[in-house]
């Protein structure tokens, strides 16, 4: 009898698994229960979309015939509750699905403003498509819009109102911009950069209440009693992963979905993986949460191979989740920034969490020394460890950034170049040349050599 797995939510992690179930046994019965109306669609590619870069078309890269030749059944409606016992899931309809094997991969919400007048009409976050939809019919009209947050998705938003021709006022609670990912140097040039493209932004400034007439923005009123009158007031002070489904469950939680390394959430026939996927760091043996779609789309594939396996009566998971160290390559006030692994420190006062595209792992705390290099378009910082680098940050020319995601993700040994790194006015750039270039000739060197072809 063909396995059937039961896949709640639609994104990233949800098609890796599906594609890797399908991968791994063509006869499974795949079903897709999914709550938000639009379907899979690009969360990442949202950002673009608000800057006219991407037409909305683009933001689905899977069609209808697409879900048809991988075979998989999508029921557009929201899951209400799971029985683990019962291996059943009920529908908010009432309709019941019997599972073999369980995805939670439900994601997570932004959380929005909670102070006096948040539920006037114009106070808006990005969580999704309709968000997205909702900002665009805004600019229309709007002439100001007021930012307050931290992380990616606060930029996005203000670059979305920027290229739409809204004047845009950024609150930081503090003095700088994503203190816990960034250095000061790093937070300055994100900001001249907005402040090039007509942003104005306000340092230790945080929302008071909102004002309203007739039910709609009129203006926010900050904690030093400044009065700023607008159209828009966008929230972006997190996000939070959507657990409620499985807490129901009784499955265990935390901040996410606990789940082993094999992204089992504490039952044998139940995975989780995406946003809501907590999972032990193998390195610290921390419990981690990323919401960056590349580790979903891993972590999706990885569940799906283990719900796979053990279709021959055997049960047994099929493949460990390794931890990369996480990485984002994205745009900041129009500069491109890649992150890498350890790079922060600590917690962020605009941030109630992790947002959009965003990894704990980057805020903890940098286990020796930082060093900085400015040259040219780049400016390129390092996180060293004991004996590797831990982290790193490149914004503007991307050059180094493949050679120093090899370097972190491969742990090599840097011990020899740490004083040199540390020197002042080190060549960072020639030194992490000059490392990456060892290590890529060492790997030949210890590749094993090819059989000579037979005559």
């Amino acid at each position: 009898m063909a396995r059937r797995h039961v896949l709640i939510g639609g994104g990233a992690a949800t098609v890796a698994a599906a594609e890797a179930i399908r991968e791994a046994d063509g006869g499974a019965e795949i079903v897709v229960v999914c709550a938000d109306p639009h379907g899979h669609y690009s969360r990442p590619g949202l950002a673009y979309f608000l800057t006219r870069e991407l037409p909305e078309d683009r933001l689905f890269p899977f069609t209808a015939e697409d879900f048809r030749r991988l075979d998989v059944a999508w029921i557009a409606e929201a899951a209400a509750a799971v029985d683990p016992a019962g291996h059943r899931v009920t529908l908010q309809s009432g309709r019941q699905l019997i599972y073999d094997r369980l995805l939670l991969a439900t994601g997570s919400k932004a959380i929005g403003t909670r102070v006096p007048g948040a539920e006037l009409d114009g106070v808006v976050t990005l969580d999704g498509m309709d968000d997205a939809r909702d900002i665009v019919r805004r600019c229309g009209k709007a002439k100001v819009g007021v930012v307050v947050g931290g992380g990616i998705t606060a930029l996005e938003i203000v670059e979305g109102l920027r290229a739409r021709g809204v004047h845009v006022h950024y609150f930081m609670r503090k003095d700088r911009y994503w203190r816990n990912v960034l250095s000061e140097s790093e937070s300055r040039i994100i900001e001249l950069a907005l402040g090039r493209e007509g942003v104005e932004i306000h340092a230790f400034t945080d929302l008071a209440a909102i004002r309203g007439r007739g039910g709609k923005v009129a203006a926010v009123e900050t904690i030093d009693g400044d009065l700023i009158p607008c159209d828009i007031v966008a929230a972006a002070v997190g996000v939070r992963p959507r657990i409620d489904l499985a807490r129901e469950a009784g499955l265990p939680c935390d901040r996410g979905v606990l789940v082993d390394e094999y992204l089992r959430a504490g039952d044998p026939d139940i995975y989780a993986a995406g946003d809501i996927a907590e999972i032990a760091d193998a390195r610290t043996g921390h419990r981690q949460l990323e919401v960056l779609w590349n580790a979903a789309l891993l972590k999706g594939r990885v569940a799906g191979r283990n719900m796979a396996a053990g279709a021959d009566g055997s049960g047994e998971p099929a493949q460990r989740y390794v931890q990369d160290s996480p990485i984002n390559v994205t745009r900041l006030a129009g500069l491109h920034t890649t992150i890498i692994g350890t790079v922060g420190s600590g917690a962020d006062a605009d941030l109630e969490g992790l947002s959009r595209g965003d990894s704990q792992i980057w805020s903890e705390l940098c286990e020796r020394a930082i060093v900085e290099a400015q040259r040219g378009d780049a400016h390129v910082r390092l996180a060293l460890g004991e004996h590797a680098i831990a982290g790193s940050v490149v914004i503007g020319d991307q050059t180094l950034s493949y050679p120093l995601q090899e370097l972190i993700d491969q742990r090599v040994d840097v011990s020899g170049a740490v004083a040199a790194l540390e020197a002042p006015e080190a060549p960072i750039v020639e030194i992490v040349n000059g490392l990456w270039a060892d290590w890529q000739a060492g790997r030949a060197r210890r590749a094993p050599a090819r059989p000579e072809p037979a005559c």
